[in-house]
């Protein structure tokens, strides 16, 4: 069983007991959320495509912890002038437990 979910304005395919690197979410380490925008689930080949969400389905789970993405390097050139800048950047995410997929 799996399922397509909006998370935060992203979307993940889902199954029970994995873990998802969401964009930030409030809440607390420990904290239960749900996620209602479920837009298709598969249900042991039983496909539900909803318009544009299945009224009803919802995926729970659990927040682990607040984590930083890898870190990307934003680098700056323009030739011959003499311009360079050299800037990083690392990504907030959420690491969520997906505990139940309800249809």
């Amino acid at each position: 069983m799996y399922a397509i979910v909006n998370i935060a304005g992203k979307q993940f395919k889902v199954t029970k007991d994995q873990f998802v690197y969401a964009p930030k979410l409030q809440g607390e380490t420990g904290a239960s959320v749900e996620f209602d925008e479920v837009l298709l689930a598969d249900d042991n080949g039983t496909v539900s495509i909803g318009a544009p969400t299945i009224s009803g389905a919802k995926v729970s789970g659990k927040i682990l912890d607040h984590v930083k993405g890898d870190k990307v390097i934003v680098f700056k050139k323009k030739r011959r002038k003499g311009y360079k800048k050299k800037n990083g950047h690392r990504q907030d995410f959420t690491k969520v437990l997906i505990e139940n997929i309800t249809l």
